[in-house]
Order: structure tokens, then sequence, then C-alpha cells
């Protein structure tokens, strides 16, 4: 499968990625590029009948925590240190016209 990278191919990602690569560049970048490929076509010859797919190597269960308010009554508190404050709000000088 890897000798499947061209010339063009080479060229081509270089125009998506935005790359001004040099021959040097485009020829290591082929070299790697056949080299991920073959790679990728050894992995499929592994056997995987039976193996559940899985988007995490670990098991990953709900790790948000419970969304409390713990500080919730705190607004006067809070608002002591605004420098200006109107109706429970802090008040800000005016940014839009």
């Amino acid at each position: 499968m890897a000798d499947i990278i061209t010339d063009e191919t080479i060229e081509y990602v270089g125009i998506l990625a935005k790359l001004e690569l040099s021959e040097r560049e485009k020829e290591q970048a082929k070299k790697d590029m056949s080299s991920m490929l073959d790679y990728i076509d050894k992995l499929n010859e592994l056997n995987t009948d039976g193996v559940e797919p899985m988007s995490h190597v670990f098991p990953v269960n709900n790790v948000f925590r419970e969304d409390v308010v713990v500080n919730g009554d705190e607004r006067e508190k809070i608002l002591k240190n605004a420098p200006a404050a109107k109706e429970g709000s802090f008040k800000v000088p005016k940014t839009v016209e």
C-alpha cells in the first residue's frame, strides 16, 4: 500500500498543509508516509475477531463531578469587592456605542 505515495500526493498534502517543502523534504515526507502506510498494513494483518472497538485504552466512566453550588448565597460578599455595583450586579463602563 505504501507504493501509492506519489510526488503528486506529497505536493497535494503540502498545499493542504500550506507548507513549502524542498525536494529533500518532499523525499523524506514520501519515505515517512510510506513507512506509516506499511505499519498500517501490518496492523491490518492482525486477527481482531471478537475484539470490541474502543475509544480509550483504559475504561472511562463518567469523569464529570456532580454540579453542586457551594457558594450560592455570597452575592453581597462578592459585590463588596466591586468598584461599582447596580441592582445586585457588577457595574462596568459601557464599551459599545
